[in-house]
């Protein structure tokens, strides 16, 4: 939460009126819905801090802790990614000629600095508090193997709409790619002349996070290595689909919050960039969707199980019972031969010395109470197991 601080006091400054690390006021007063908008989104990412650390928070809906939280560890997790690989070219190949100077934006060096360090202090604080809360909420989840996930009616669904996203984010990845080499095709004139060192970062890496996400997802509908782990591609398909869908749907944002009339065409953004970025959410919400559908099935097929477990009894309580059972059987066995032989000796009586019958009274047999014959119904320990699964 105290990351936080320096960039929702930054924003707030700018919401204002107060152009602070800036000399363009124009430029912040044409940028107040992003403004707004980022705002809003670090506001988001306190209240997921909360929850994560609060015990009202494992009480949330899991769709409401889920969503928000795949965008902010795409988003968060692609600066973790490629912070250190823009450090790294600055340390190979030395600063670039303009870094000492405002950027075409007006923002001064001190605010990247600020604002992508607050960043990353985040993305470690807010991933890592995620990632506790999940093995307390969804632990039976981590445990399982990729083989264990049902093979539903959907399967066959779920394999084409997975299909479709590999289509989609292999063009997304030839073309970032492209970029990240270099190639001034469907850029802005002006980020083709600049040929800035961290785009071409983000570019790489959003390549990556393309082929990555989409690879996980095979992996887990086609059920590759069922004896694997799930946790592994599960994360990687987490992550990379967030970052698909969180970066190409802020960049769409942003660079629709541009005027509708470009005065200065090397600003103006082709149509092949904005067709990039849309096919990145689309993507990413592929991606989502059928994850969606395989662990929604994955917890209704747990609770199946569960529901139609046999009823098992301990196994000394079945020989409590057992035994129970075996000395009422004699007991009233005992009863039944003793009252037989009783009633023998009365019909045949005995003669006394005045002639009279003398009839024989059965003794009193004690019967057992009775002991229930069946113990109560418990789950076995592996069916009893957390098969807990979001939502």
């Amino acid at each position: 939460m105290a990351a936080t601080a320096p960039y929702l006091t930054l924003k707030l400054l700018w919401l204002t009126g107060h152009p602070v690390g800036s000399g363009d006021t124009d430029a912040m007063d044409r940028l107040w819905l992003v403004n707004l908008l980022t705002f809003g989104m670090d506001a988001i990412a306190v209240a997921l801090a909360l929850a994560f650390v609060r015990p009202w928070g494992r009480r949330v809906r899991a769709g409401l802790v889920a969503f928000p939280m795949w965008v902010a560890t795409g988003l968060l997790g692609t600066i973790l990614v490629a912070l250190p690989l823009d450090l790294l070219s600055v340390l190979v190949l030395g600063p670039e000629p303009d870094s000492g100077q405002s950027d075409d934006r007006g923002l001064a060096g001190w605010v990247f600095a600020v604002v992508y360090g607050g960043f990353a202090v985040q993305g470690l604080a807010l991933i890592t508090a995620f990632v506790l809360y999940a093995r307390r909420r969804w632990a039976a989840l981590l445990r399982e193997r990729i083989g264990d996930l049902p093979r539903s009616p959907t399967l066959a669904v779920q394999r084409g709409l997975g299909c479709a996203a590999a289509l989609l984010a292999v063009g997304v990845a030839a073309a970032r790619l492209y970029w990240a080499a270099g190639g001034a095709a469907g850029v802005p004139i002006a980020m083709a002349q600049e040929r800035d060192r961290g785009v071409a970062v983000m570019n790489g890496v959003t390549a990556l996070m393309a082929v990555a996400a989409v690879t996980a997802l095979l992996v887990l509908v086609f059920r590759l290595g069922p004896r694997r782990r799930l946790l592994g591609p599960l994360l990687v398909a987490w992550t990379a689909a967030g970052s698909l869908f969180g970066w190409g749907s802020w960049q769409l944002v942003a660079f629709g919050a541009a005027p509708s009339r470009v005065t200065d065409l090397r600003m103006a953004v082709p149509g092949l960039m904005s067709l990039v970025q849309a096919a990145q959410v689309v993507a990413g919400v592929l991606v989502l969707a059928v994850g969606a559908i395989a662990l929604t099935e994955r917890a209704a097929h747990a609770a199946g199980v569960t529901a139609t477990a046999p009823a098992v009894a301990p196994p000394e309580t079945a020989g409590a019972a057992g035994t129970a059972g075996a000395a009422g059987a004699a007991g009233t066995a005992g009863a039944a031969g003793t009252a037989g032989a009783a009633g023998a000796r009365g019909a045949t009586g005995t003669a006394g010395p005045t002639g009279a019958t003398r009839t024989a009274r059965a003794p009193r047999t004690a019967v057992p109470a009775a002991v229930p014959a069946v113990a109560p119904a418990v789950a076995p320990a592996d069916v009893r197991a957390d098969v807990q699964s979001p939502g």
